[in-house]
């Protein structure tokens, strides 16, 4: 097993230590409906039920007890590691500016500047107010924190791995959102450190697949980003990002989702299992649904990696 899996699984486990006070060990429910719908078993990481409403105050938690308070902090978000954040830092009492894009989903930003932190709106995509994060950093003398592309960020996404590993036991196949690459790199390098047989199925959206078409690729490559419903996981990614070669090494098999896809998953969570998510969320599942027959009577989970949708937009598929 290659040494970058080893060593995100053992930051991994040291994260945990440290995050216990910040974060929520979240449940991992069996499905109502779709697993008989699909013979299958099909468990729910409910990462919807986070602290913040997802998975990201697990790496943001993580990246702020690895800092010291001496010098400020600047991030940039579609949204939900903005939250993250943000909770982190004042929790801890770190100085924190957000950076994120002027499409951002109003409860998202709302929720946000919340917690009293500096906010700037920058570009119209994740990656852009990445690029721009990063330029204030270096004007501003402040550190700057990727969402993804930092080891103890990769780390802290990394225990809901461990946590997987107490609550499922063994694991046949499991389904992640593909954004930058930080979730899918620490669970997938927690779970193929410990359970090497499980498989990992990245999910990506079709519309915004930065991550997908680099893997193909074998180094960074930029794609067109269209709208899409799993705006969490919309954007570009760094040239140097470390989760590209750490989800090369642990992801089997890539599924690509279109937005009337996510749609259908949307439903389904809402109107069969009763919970309502965001877009990026519904992605994974969207993503088991198209292999469905593949991973017929197996032990699969969902990982669902947020709750902090734009209202309007879930409703009017919902109602559609």
């Amino acid at each position: 097993m290659k040494s970058d899996v080893l060593e995100a699984a053992a930051r991994s486990v040291q994260a945990r230590q440290r995050i216990r006070g910040y974060i929520y060990e979240t449940p991992l429910l069996p499905s109502r409906q779709i697993g008989r719908d699909t013979g299958s078993s099909v468990l729910f990481k409910a990462e919807n039920f986070q602290l913040t409403g997802s998975f990201k105050i697990r790496g943001a938690a993580s990246k702020m007890t690895a800092l010291g308070l001496d010098r400020g902090v600047i991030t940039a978000s579609s949204g939900n590691h903005g939250i993250a954040s943000a909770q982190a830092a004042a929790s801890i009492g770190q100085k924190l500016t957000v950076v994120l894009p002027t499409t951002v989903a109003q409860a998202k930003l709302d929720k946000i500047r919340s917690f009293n932190v500096d906010v700037i709106l920058h570009g119209e995509e994740s990656g852009l107010a990445e690029l721009h994060a990063q330029k204030e950093a270096v004007l501003r003398d402040l550190v700057y924190v990727s969402p993804y592309n930092d080891p103890e960020i990769v780390a802290g996404q990394g225990t809901i791995g461990l946590e997987l590993l107490e609550q499922a036991g063994e694991i046949d196949n499991v389904f992640i959102a593909m954004g930058g690459g930080g979730l899918i790199g620490g669970i997938g390098a927690v779970l193929k450190s410990f359970s090497p047989k499980t498989r990992i199925y990245g999910v990506a959206a079709q519309n915004s697949a930065a991550l997908a078409a680099s893997m193909v690729a074998g180094r960074v490559v930029e794609t067109e980003h269209l709208e899409t419903l799993a705006d969490g996981v919309a954007g570009g990614m760094d040239e140097d990002s470390i989760t590209l070669p750490l989800s090369l090494s642990v992801v089997d098999e890539v599924v690509t989702c279109t937005e009337s896809e996510i749609g259908f998953a949307l439903k389904e969570l809402a109107f069969k299992e009763n919970q309502i998510v965001e877009g990026a969320a519904a992605l994974a599942l969207a993503g088991f649904l198209k292999v469905a027959q593949k991973c017929k009577g197996q032990q699969n989970v969902v990982v669902l990696c947020g709750a902090n949708f734009n209202r309007d937009k879930i409703f009017s598929i919902l109602n559609g």
